[in-house]
Protein backbone atom coordinates (compact mmCIF):
# COMPACT_ATOMS: atom_id res chain seq x y z
CA UNK A 1 0.00 0.00 0.00
CA UNK A 2 1.15 3.51 -0.80
CA UNK A 3 2.57 5.00 2.46
CA UNK A 4 0.33 8.03 1.96
CA UNK A 5 -2.76 5.83 2.23
CA UNK A 6 -3.71 5.59 5.88
CA UNK A 7 -7.38 4.61 6.28
CA UNK A 8 -9.22 4.97 9.55
CA UNK A 9 -12.74 3.55 9.69
CA UNK A 10 -15.60 5.76 10.85
CA UNK A 11 -18.51 3.78 12.19
CA UNK A 12 -21.87 5.46 11.89
CA UNK A 13 -23.29 7.43 14.77
CA UNK A 14 -26.95 7.44 15.68
CA UNK A 15 -27.19 11.22 15.64
CA UNK A 16 -30.46 12.08 13.81
CA UNK A 17 -29.14 14.75 11.47
CA UNK A 18 -30.24 16.12 8.10
CA UNK A 19 -32.38 14.34 5.53
CA UNK A 20 -31.18 12.64 2.34
CA UNK A 21 -30.18 15.00 -0.44
CA UNK A 22 -27.53 15.14 -3.15
CA UNK A 23 -24.19 16.87 -2.79
CA UNK A 24 -24.13 20.65 -3.31
CA UNK A 25 -21.45 23.13 -4.17
CA UNK A 26 -19.75 25.33 -1.61
CA UNK A 27 -18.96 27.98 -4.21
CA UNK A 28 -21.03 31.15 -4.00
CA UNK A 29 -20.82 32.57 -7.51
CA UNK A 30 -22.40 29.72 -9.45
CA UNK A 31 -23.92 27.33 -6.90
CA UNK A 32 -25.66 24.16 -8.04
CA UNK A 33 -28.49 25.18 -5.71
CA UNK A 34 -28.65 27.27 -2.58
CA UNK A 35 -28.52 25.82 0.92
CA UNK A 36 -31.95 27.31 1.60
CA UNK A 37 -33.36 25.37 -1.32
CA UNK A 38 -31.60 22.19 -0.22
CA UNK A 39 -33.08 22.50 3.27
CA UNK A 40 -36.51 22.79 1.69
CA UNK A 41 -36.14 19.54 -0.26
CA UNK A 42 -38.60 16.96 1.02
CA UNK A 43 -40.06 19.39 3.54
CA UNK A 44 -42.59 21.20 1.42
CA UNK A 45 -39.96 23.05 -0.62
CA UNK A 46 -40.43 23.80 -4.29
CA UNK A 47 -37.53 21.64 -5.50
CA UNK A 48 -38.35 18.47 -3.60
CA UNK A 49 -42.13 18.58 -3.66
CA UNK A 50 -42.71 15.43 -5.71
CA UNK A 51 -45.10 12.74 -4.51
CA UNK A 52 -43.82 9.19 -4.00
CA UNK A 53 -46.27 7.94 -6.64
CA UNK A 54 -45.29 10.60 -9.17
CA UNK A 55 -44.85 8.90 -12.60
CA UNK A 56 -41.44 10.51 -13.15
CA UNK A 57 -40.15 9.33 -9.76
CA UNK A 58 -41.44 5.81 -10.43
CA UNK A 59 -39.90 5.67 -13.90
CA UNK A 60 -36.57 7.06 -12.75
CA UNK A 61 -36.55 4.63 -9.85
CA UNK A 62 -36.92 1.68 -12.21
CA UNK A 63 -34.25 2.98 -14.59
CA UNK A 64 -31.88 3.70 -11.73
CA UNK A 65 -32.20 0.16 -10.36
CA UNK A 66 -31.58 -1.31 -13.82
CA UNK A 67 -28.44 0.77 -14.26
CA UNK A 68 -27.27 0.02 -10.72
CA UNK A 69 -27.20 -3.69 -11.54
CA UNK A 70 -24.44 -2.90 -14.06
CA UNK A 71 -22.33 -0.88 -11.61
CA UNK A 72 -18.89 -2.32 -10.81
CA UNK A 73 -17.41 -1.38 -7.43
CA UNK A 74 -13.98 -2.99 -7.88
CA UNK A 75 -10.99 -2.40 -10.13
CA UNK A 76 -11.81 -3.31 -13.72
CA UNK A 77 -9.04 -1.44 -15.56
CA UNK A 78 -5.90 -2.26 -17.53
CA UNK A 79 -3.94 0.83 -16.44
CA UNK A 80 -1.92 1.80 -13.39
CA UNK A 81 -1.38 5.08 -11.58
CA UNK A 82 2.29 4.24 -11.08
CA UNK A 83 4.61 6.41 -13.13
CA UNK A 84 6.76 5.23 -16.03
CA UNK A 85 5.07 1.90 -16.57
CA UNK A 86 4.05 0.57 -19.97
CA UNK A 87 0.41 0.74 -18.88
CA UNK A 88 0.52 4.00 -16.92
CA UNK A 89 -2.74 5.88 -17.34
CA UNK A 90 -2.40 8.67 -19.92
CA UNK A 91 -5.53 10.80 -19.68
CA UNK A 92 -7.84 11.67 -16.79
CA UNK A 93 -11.05 13.64 -17.28
CA UNK A 94 -13.11 15.94 -15.11
CA UNK A 95 -16.77 16.91 -15.51
CA UNK A 96 -18.79 19.63 -13.87
CA UNK A 97 -22.02 21.56 -14.26
CA UNK A 98 -21.93 25.16 -13.06
CA UNK A 99 -25.18 27.06 -12.63
CA UNK A 100 -25.86 30.74 -13.09
CA UNK A 101 -26.43 32.35 -9.69
CA UNK A 102 -30.06 32.23 -8.50
CA UNK A 103 -31.02 30.24 -11.59
CA UNK A 104 -32.18 26.62 -11.45
CA UNK A 105 -32.05 25.94 -15.18
CA UNK A 106 -29.30 27.91 -16.97
CA UNK A 107 -25.87 26.32 -16.64
CA UNK A 108 -22.63 25.30 -18.30
CA UNK A 109 -21.64 21.66 -18.75
CA UNK A 110 -17.89 21.11 -18.85
CA UNK A 111 -15.55 18.29 -19.80
CA UNK A 112 -11.80 18.67 -19.46
CA UNK A 113 -9.10 16.09 -20.11
CA UNK A 114 -5.72 16.27 -18.39
CA UNK A 115 -2.55 14.41 -19.25
CA UNK A 116 -1.11 12.21 -16.53
CA UNK A 117 1.04 12.64 -14.52
CA UNK A 118 1.67 16.26 -15.60
CA UNK A 119 -2.02 17.22 -15.09
CA UNK A 120 -1.87 19.64 -18.02
CA UNK A 121 -5.10 20.36 -19.90
CA UNK A 122 -5.09 18.73 -23.35
CA UNK A 123 -8.79 19.10 -24.14
CA UNK A 124 -11.67 21.24 -22.90
CA UNK A 125 -15.25 21.69 -23.99
CA UNK A 126 -17.97 23.88 -22.50
CA UNK A 127 -21.62 23.97 -23.49
CA UNK A 128 -24.52 26.17 -22.41
CA UNK A 129 -27.41 24.03 -21.21
CA UNK A 130 -30.86 24.44 -19.73
CA UNK A 131 -32.04 21.86 -17.22
CA UNK A 132 -35.80 21.59 -17.53
CA UNK A 133 -36.36 18.25 -15.84
CA UNK A 134 -37.46 18.43 -12.18
CA UNK A 135 -35.05 18.00 -9.29
CA UNK A 136 -36.08 14.97 -7.22
CA UNK A 137 -33.97 14.00 -4.18
CA UNK A 138 -31.96 10.88 -4.96
CA UNK A 139 -32.31 11.36 -8.71
CA UNK A 140 -30.13 14.40 -9.44
CA UNK A 141 -28.26 12.50 -12.16
CA UNK A 142 -31.33 12.33 -14.37
CA UNK A 143 -31.25 16.13 -14.69
CA UNK A 144 -27.57 16.31 -15.55
CA UNK A 145 -26.10 13.12 -16.94
CA UNK A 146 -27.47 13.51 -20.47
CA UNK A 147 -25.56 16.75 -21.00
CA UNK A 148 -22.32 15.20 -19.75
CA UNK A 149 -22.82 12.19 -22.00
CA UNK A 150 -23.21 14.53 -24.98
CA UNK A 151 -19.78 16.02 -24.24
CA UNK A 152 -18.21 12.57 -23.93
CA UNK A 153 -19.80 11.37 -27.18
CA UNK A 154 -18.59 14.52 -28.96
CA UNK A 155 -15.05 13.83 -27.74
CA UNK A 156 -15.26 10.24 -28.99
CA UNK A 157 -16.24 11.51 -32.43
CA UNK A 158 -13.79 14.41 -32.74
CA UNK A 159 -10.75 13.42 -30.65
CA UNK A 160 -10.95 9.69 -29.95
CA UNK A 161 -7.26 9.59 -29.06
CA UNK A 162 -7.98 11.84 -26.06
CA UNK A 163 -10.78 9.82 -24.46
CA UNK A 164 -10.00 9.72 -20.72
CA UNK A 165 -9.37 6.38 -19.06
CA UNK A 166 -10.78 7.73 -15.80
CA UNK A 167 -13.18 10.58 -15.03
CA UNK A 168 -13.53 12.55 -11.81
CA UNK A 169 -17.12 13.72 -11.35
CA UNK A 170 -18.18 16.76 -9.35
CA UNK A 171 -20.87 14.85 -7.49
CA UNK A 172 -21.21 11.73 -5.40
CA UNK A 173 -20.91 8.16 -6.56
CA UNK A 174 -21.77 5.25 -4.28
CA UNK A 175 -21.94 7.69 -1.35
CA UNK A 176 -25.59 8.36 -2.09
CA UNK A 177 -28.94 7.61 -0.40
CA UNK A 178 -29.77 5.12 -3.13
CA UNK A 179 -26.18 3.97 -3.66
CA UNK A 180 -26.11 5.37 -7.19
CA UNK A 181 -25.11 9.01 -7.54
CA UNK A 182 -24.11 11.01 -10.60
CA UNK A 183 -20.62 9.47 -10.80
CA UNK A 184 -22.08 5.95 -10.88
CA UNK A 185 -24.73 6.92 -13.41
CA UNK A 186 -22.23 8.55 -15.77
CA UNK A 187 -19.78 5.67 -15.42
CA UNK A 188 -22.31 2.99 -16.27
CA UNK A 189 -23.69 4.91 -19.26
CA UNK A 190 -20.28 5.81 -20.68
CA UNK A 191 -18.45 2.63 -19.72
CA UNK A 192 -15.58 4.77 -18.44
CA UNK A 193 -14.24 4.32 -14.88
CA UNK A 194 -15.44 7.16 -12.65
CA UNK A 195 -14.82 8.62 -9.19
CA UNK A 196 -17.26 10.78 -7.25
CA UNK A 197 -16.05 13.91 -5.46
CA UNK A 198 -18.38 15.53 -2.94
CA UNK A 199 -17.77 18.62 -0.82
CA UNK A 200 -20.72 18.24 1.53
CA UNK A 201 -21.85 15.18 3.51
CA UNK A 202 -25.48 14.61 4.38
CA UNK A 203 -26.78 12.11 6.89
CA UNK A 204 -27.27 8.58 5.52
CA UNK A 205 -27.12 5.06 6.92
CA UNK A 206 -26.32 6.56 10.32
CA UNK A 207 -23.30 8.53 9.07
CA UNK A 208 -23.39 12.12 10.32
CA UNK A 209 -21.12 15.04 9.54
CA UNK A 210 -20.36 15.84 13.20
CA UNK A 211 -18.91 12.42 13.99
CA UNK A 212 -17.08 12.31 10.66
CA UNK A 213 -15.43 15.69 11.22
CA UNK A 214 -14.42 14.69 14.75
CA UNK A 215 -12.73 11.48 13.59
CA UNK A 216 -11.22 13.26 10.60
CA UNK A 217 -9.65 15.93 12.82
CA UNK A 218 -8.21 13.31 15.18
CA UNK A 219 -6.98 10.80 12.62
CA UNK A 220 -6.22 12.60 9.36
CA UNK A 221 -3.15 14.73 9.99
CA UNK A 222 -1.34 14.78 6.65
CA UNK A 223 -2.26 15.01 2.98
CA UNK A 224 -3.51 11.67 1.70
CA UNK A 225 -4.94 10.49 5.01
CA UNK A 226 -8.53 9.32 4.88
CA UNK A 227 -11.28 7.76 6.97
CA UNK A 228 -13.62 5.18 5.53
CA UNK A 229 -17.30 6.02 5.92
CA UNK A 230 -18.99 2.92 7.34
CA UNK A 231 -22.75 2.97 7.81
CA UNK A 232 -24.96 1.26 10.37
CA UNK A 233 -25.49 -1.45 7.75
CA UNK A 234 -21.75 -2.18 7.67
CA UNK A 235 -21.51 -0.78 4.15
CA UNK A 236 -18.37 1.17 3.25
CA UNK A 237 -19.86 4.10 1.33
CA UNK A 238 -16.75 6.15 0.65
CA UNK A 239 -13.99 8.07 2.37
CA UNK A 240 -13.46 11.40 4.10
CA UNK A 241 -10.21 12.51 2.48
CA UNK A 242 -7.59 15.10 3.48
CA UNK A 243 -6.40 16.45 0.15
CA UNK A 244 -3.68 18.88 1.29
CA UNK A 245 -1.70 19.60 4.43
CA UNK A 246 -3.64 22.85 4.85
CA UNK A 247 -7.12 21.36 4.39
CA UNK A 248 -9.17 21.67 7.57
CA UNK A 249 -12.25 19.98 6.15
CA UNK A 250 -12.47 16.71 4.22
CA UNK A 251 -13.75 16.12 0.75
CA UNK A 252 -15.75 12.96 0.20
CA UNK A 253 -14.46 10.41 -2.27
CA UNK A 254 -16.58 7.52 -3.48
CA UNK A 255 -16.52 4.87 -6.16
CA UNK A 256 -18.39 5.70 -9.33
CA UNK A 257 -17.83 2.73 -11.63
CA UNK A 258 -15.06 0.22 -12.40
CA UNK A 259 -12.65 1.30 -9.64
CA UNK A 260 -12.24 0.27 -6.02
CA UNK A 261 -12.32 2.74 -3.16
CA UNK A 262 -8.58 2.22 -2.62
CA UNK A 263 -7.90 3.15 -6.25
CA UNK A 264 -10.29 6.11 -6.02
CA UNK A 265 -8.39 7.45 -3.03
CA UNK A 266 -5.00 6.84 -4.60
CA UNK A 267 -6.07 8.60 -7.80
CA UNK A 268 -7.29 11.52 -5.70
CA UNK A 269 -3.90 11.74 -3.99
CA UNK A 270 -2.07 11.71 -7.31
CA UNK A 271 -4.35 14.38 -8.79
CA UNK A 272 -4.61 16.86 -5.90
CA UNK A 273 -2.71 20.13 -6.06
CA UNK A 274 -5.35 21.94 -4.04
CA UNK A 275 -8.38 20.86 -2.00
CA UNK A 276 -10.21 19.20 -4.91
CA UNK A 277 -8.68 16.79 -7.46
CA UNK A 278 -7.34 18.81 -10.35
CA UNK A 279 -9.65 17.47 -13.11
CA UNK A 280 -12.76 18.56 -11.19
CA UNK A 281 -11.15 21.80 -9.98
CA UNK A 282 -10.22 22.83 -13.53
CA UNK A 283 -13.63 21.88 -14.92
CA UNK A 284 -15.35 23.91 -12.20
CA UNK A 285 -13.20 27.03 -12.45
CA UNK A 286 -13.17 27.16 -16.23
CA UNK A 287 -16.90 26.46 -16.59
CA UNK A 288 -17.66 29.36 -14.24
CA UNK A 289 -15.29 31.57 -16.20
CA UNK A 290 -17.04 30.49 -19.39
CA UNK A 291 -20.39 31.52 -17.94
CA UNK A 292 -19.06 34.91 -16.86
CA UNK A 293 -17.83 35.58 -20.38
CA UNK A 294 -20.70 34.09 -22.37
CA UNK A 295 -23.92 34.12 -20.37
CA UNK A 296 -26.34 36.87 -21.35
CA UNK A 297 -29.41 37.60 -19.24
Amino acid sequence: MDPRLSPVGIRASTNPEAHFVDSVREFNFFPRRSMAEIEDVGGGGKLGEVAADDPIRIQWGKEQLELKEKMILKDDVNWTLEHDKSNTIRYIGGVDISFVKDNETDACAALVVLSYPSLEVVYERYKFIQLKLPYIPGFLAFREVGFLMELIEELKETKPDLIPQLIFVDGNGYLHPRGFGLACHLGVLSGIPTIGVGKTLFFMDGIGIKSVKKTFAQSCRKAGDYCKLIGDSGTVWGAAFKSTEEAMNPIFISVGHRVSLDTAVKASIMCCKFRVPEPVRVADLRSRDWLRQNYKV
